[in-house]
């Protein structure tokens, strides 16, 4: 493990560009002084990873982003989400707390005890979860001085089968499933994602996972700040549940371009 890992990288875009990529949780990367506050063994945290890293995201939004005619801004979180999970609510306000996944996880994908009971996450928010947020609402505000409007699209993916901490598992798990939300979502935004995704055997909306990310500054109060989550299901393109990519990885690539370039032209 890297002893001195970036938290998050800021790849600029064109000046001109609404678009952010957010790329939230490609990573497995855990540093030292974090890695003592997990119980799992060492094995038992490589199968965690292999579960909850969205594989291979990085390397689609990277691909995407270089295709793009105009070239999106990329916002990569440089951290595995068991550090924090930037996406999360870091209160009360955060569903996934009925299973020990807040902004701070304290479970794991099957429930198991991730860090002891009692566990102080405040320090890890602090150094970690509200940096994050903050550079994120940055990154927000630089596009909307710079385009008048800021496009958030969120590239993840998740695994074909439902794993146990899924408080939705039981909907349908389609190859693209598209997360929106009423306020950020704009209709075009989601038809171009639709027109975008439709070779891949079908889109959805909201189900397994749904909503957007949009910083709290802006969350609900501007309709300038447009979002929609792009959730791939992981058979797609890799082999599950943490192996490699496979051919589908480009032609996911160039399906997100095609996204990306709609808002930017």
């Amino acid at each position: 493990m890297n002893h001195r890992p970036e938290p998050f990288e800021i790849l600029p875009g064109a000046a001109t560009s609404p678009v952010i990529l957010h790329v939230p949780h490609s990573s497995r990367v855990i540093p030292e002084s974090v890695r003592r506050g997990i119980s799992l063994s060492d094995r038992a945290l490589d199968r965690e990873l292999d579960h909850i890293t969205d594989s291979h995201t990085a390397e689609i939004a990277a691909a995407a982003a270089a295709a793009s005619a105009v070239t999106p801004w990329r916002f990569v979180n440089g951290l595995s989400r068991l550090v924090v999970d930037p996406e999360r609510f870091p209160d009360e306000r955060e569903e996934m707390l009925a299973v020990g996944m807040g902004a701070v996880y304290t479970h794991s994908t099957h429930r198991e005890r991730l860090r002891p009971e009692g566990f102080d996450v405040r320090p890890l928010l602090d150094r970690y979860f509200h940096p994050y947020a903050e550079a994120m609402t940055r990154a927000v505000e630089d596009r909307l001085q710079a385009a008048g409007r800021a496009v958030i699209i969120d590239v993840h993916s998740y695994p074909t089968e439902p794993l146990p901490y899924e408080l939705h598992g039981e909907g349908s798990r389609p190859p693209i499933c598209l997360g929106t939300d009423p306020f950020h979502t704009p209709p075009a935004l989601l038809a171009a994602a639709e027109k975008a995704f439709e070779g891949f055997g079908g889109t959805g909306l909201d189900s397994p996972f749904a909503g957007t990310y949009v910083p709290l500054e802006y969350y609900g109060k501007d309709d300038r700040v447009g979002a929609l989550m792009v959730e791939i299901r992981r058979d797609t393109y890799m082999s599950e549940p943490g192996g490699p990519a496979g051919p589908g990885l480009a032609a996911l690539a160039a399906a997100l371009t095609e996204l990306v370039d709609e808002p930017a032209t």
